[in-house]
């Protein structure tokens, strides 16, 4: 997509050079209160990539508010090529009331490419599509696990295209999933535009989680070099991704009070016993034992499980142990001394 020299977002007009802030008017609540999207435009002095960051699709994702707050205020943006457009929170009415949905009790990921007089779900993912989305070339979009449930940093794509397996090994983290695209997606309405994105997992609902967050600042910034958009610099402590053959979840065969033995990013073995679930007075119900070798990618915290509840998420690879290194290569390549 070519630069032009004049780029627009919501009626603003953001010239090469320039940065500014915008808000993008959305449904006002029924007490009469104003409601906006906030968008952050930077664009570089010379021509190069657009690309769009965006958090809080699911308003109590909240990770990925404070990556684009950090990638914001990043010295390395002084050197931008290319247009960068970050949105902190895209779902606004969520980030208010501390939930995934929609005050219609929709979900916004499930909405797209949505409609001008559609549900208020609709509009937003219509709204989106064509203000953001539609100008960019490409895309990251930040989530988090589900309340309650962590999810190990880690790429989702559809890795079957060489530019996007490109860019997501660029991203730097271990862990790498060949993800189908879900109908009414972000992701799927992205691509139908022909616009790449990224979908980041990494952390827990209502929770900041400095790994997560410093792996995904870096990650946005070593994208951002790939496409040359940034700089590129000498790089250390390579993090060489593997992508995994598939993954699924454990689930609890019987209700009750879990105790985990294993925690996010072990490795487990074929028969090894993850969990025990007991009634409230001790006795023990049932054992989750591993059916084949893996990496824990996604968990449950709290211990109280019904049956049926998934627990673990596993994904499996063809060398697990080198994914096992290059967690441990991650987590000391992010230690709090890094300017992320």
């Amino acid at each position: 997509m070519k630069e032009c020299p004049d780029f627009e977002i919501g009626g603003v007009t953001v010239k090469k050079g320039e940065s500014c802030h915008i808000d993008l008017p959305v449904v006002r609540l029924y007490t009469s209160t104003e409601m906006a999207i906030p968008v952050y435009v930077q664009r570089g002095k010379k021509d190069g990539p657009k690309i769009f960051v965006c958090a809080a699709v699911h308003g109590d994702e909240l990770n990925g508010i404070e990556i684009i707050s950090r990638l914001i205020q990043s010295s390395r943006l002084k050197s931008l090529r290319g247009t960068l457009i970050a949105v902190p929170m895209v779902n606004v009415y969520g980030v208010l009331q501390h939930t995934r949905y929609l005050p219609d009790r929709r979900d916004l990921n499930r909405s797209f490419p949505g409609s001008a007089k559609g549900s208020l779900a609709a509009r937003m993912a219509h709204m989106f599509l064509k203000e953001i989305v539609a100008k960019c070339d490409y895309g990251l979009d930040l989530h988090t696990g589900a309340v309650h449930r962590s999810n190990l940093p880690q790429i989702r794509a559809n890795l079957d295209d060489t530019q996007t397996l490109e860019t997501a090994k660029a991203f730097g983290v271990p862990v790498l999933l060949n993800a189908s695209i879900r109908d009414g997606s972000l992701r799927q309405a992205a691509a139908d535009l022909g616009v790449k994105v990224l979908l980041y997992e990494a952390g827990e609902a209502l929770r900041f989680d400095k790994l997560s967050i410093r792996a995904g600042v870096k990650g946005v910034i070593n994208v951002m070099k790939h496409l040359q958009m940034l700089p590129k610099t000498r790089q250390t402590n390579f993090i060489e991704p593997f992508v995994a053959r598939r993954s699924g979840w454990l689930r609890a065969g019987d209700s009750g009070i879990a105790n985990h033995l294993k925690s996010l990013g072990d490795q487990v073995h074929k028969g090894e016993l993850l969990a025990t679930i007991a009634d409230p007075y001790g006795q023990e119900l049932d054992q989750l034992l591993c059916g084949e070798d893996g990496i824990i990618i996604g968990c449950q915290n709290i211990p109280l499980v019904q049956e049926g509840e998934a627990m673990y998420h596993i994904a499996y690879f063809r060398e697990p142990e080198g994914v096992i290194e290059n967690l441990e290569l991650l987590q000391d390549s992010l230690l709090p001394n890094e300017n992320f």
